[in-house]
């Protein structure tokens, strides 16, 4: 960041001594604030050149005090050189410091960062999901790449970020990173999540995101219809890998269970429920909320069909899952042999379920957000604009089909 560094001496007479002598200040501005700091050096008000800042003639005094100073003037610029060249912050306080050797603590945003994202991948699979660690590590890179394209700094202590910052921050996702709207929302989410870690630690006196005023769009949810479900589930496949895959992501349309969630099942999430029938009961890693889903028939074949698989058993998994990574890449040749034009990706079973699988089928809202796992009905009421949507589709072709019969019966008639 840029900043301005400017130091003179002058003789204080408002502080001089019974015996006459004018104690030698020094003076240092920093970006228009003053840092006064005495030399310890006192001088005949005769003696001393105002205007040269320096005590008058070559006299053995004279050479020995103008040589202190010079030392003392030097000092502010090798401070000046090493702040600079170990990208921290520059103002009065933090300047004065640095030349009286004060040790100051700084909480910095990549530092604290980075220790979080250490910690969240230490917990990837039993509190976090590596796609969740992946997230807050391209955070992390687009900000370190913004406070160095922008401010020329590696690191920014958190007292300096503010809404200013933050907007900038967003812009340049926009801008720069060329991100749409809502990965830009999330990325900033990712980062506030840091910055508010701060604030409740004390660290900060006010939450600079009071005011940010950040709104995720609402996107189309991709899910499939009863025709491409049939088309999977009557599908089989010889290479083993993608019938696996074929039968996870079918597991997921009928369960509703996002891949994280899928991949944590053991054979002890399998209860006995309340209608003496056999549930999945476990808890959303991403919401920690609970989760029980009654097994649909569907469900207990593809449960049958792995119970000896040696993955499963070596384990100790209800099922052989494989990445999440490989699963999507698979699902996609999987979706172009069963002729479905959508971008397969695992979460689409989820979104499936709760449309196609559920609502379509007259289970309620409440229902269908218990089992989901939602913590808000709200979440839910998304998939039921969906189908909104779907009937106004359908009316429409059905008003447009009535229409062309009443055209013809009244041209019939005329004739």
């Amino acid at each position: 960041m840029k900043h301005k560094i400017s130091t003179l001496f002058y003789a204080k007479a408002a502080k001089t001594s019974k015996n006459g002598l004018l104690p030698i200040y020094q003076r240092i501005t920093v970006n228009g604030e003053r840092i006064e700091m005495s030399t310890s050096k006192f001088i005949e008000k005769a003696k001393w050149n105002t205007s040269a800042g320096k005590i008058k003639g070559s006299s053995e005094e004279a050479r020995l005090i103008n040589s202190y100073l010079d030392i003392l003037k030097a000092k502010v610029y090798e401070a000046e050189k090493w702040m600079v060249n170990n990208n921290l912050e520059i103002n009065a306080q933090t300047f004065k410091n640095k030349l009286l050797g004060i040790e100051e603590k700084q909480h910095k945003i990549i530092l604290i960062f980075q220790e979080h994202n250490k910690r969240m991948k230490e917990l990837i699979n039993k509190e976090f999901s590596i796609n969740t660690y992946k997230k807050y590590e391209t955070t992390l890179t687009h900000t370190k790449e913004f406070l160095k394209t922008q401010y020329a700094i590696n690191d920014i202590s958190i007292n300096r970020i503010d809404l200013a910052f933050i907007n900038n921050f967003d812009f340049y996702l926009r801008n720069t990173k060329n991100c749409n709207n809502n990965s830009t929302i999330k990325y900033i989410r990712n980062f506030g999540k840091i910055v508010k870690q701060c604030y409740k630690n004390g660290w900060l006196d006010r939450d600079p995101f009071l005011n940010y005023d950040g709104r995720v769009k609402e996107v189309e949810r991709t899910y499939l219809t009863e025709t491409e479900i049939e088309a999977l589930l009557n599908k089989k496949f010889q290479i083993k890998r993608l019938e696996l895959v074929k039968d996870l992501f079918l597991f997921s349309c009928f369960t509703g269970l996002a891949y994280i969630d899928v991949f944590n099942l053991t054979p002890a999430n399998i209860i006995i429920g309340i209608d003496g029938e056999k549930w999945i009961s476990t808890h959303r890693q991403k919401t920690e909320s609970a989760s029980k889903i009654p097994i649909l028939p569907v469900t207990q074949m593809i449960i049958d069909k792995y119970e000896n698989h040696p993955q499963s058993n070596n384990e100790e998994k209800l099922l052989p899952i494989l990445s999440n990574q490989k699963m999507n890449a698979y699902l996609k040749e999987i979706a172009a042999v069963c002729e479905i034009n959508k971008e397969l990706t695992f979460h689409i079973a989820r979104h499936t379920f709760a449309t196609t699988v559920t609502l379509t089928n007259g289970v309620p809202i409440e229902s269908v957000s218990k089992m989901l796992g939602h913590k808000n009905l709200r979440t839910t009421q998304h998939y039921a604009k969906v189908l909104d949507r779907k009937v106004s589709e359908d009316m429409k072709i059905l008003k447009d089909k009535l229409t062309m019969n009443l055209t013809m019966t009244k041209t019939s008639a005329q004739s």
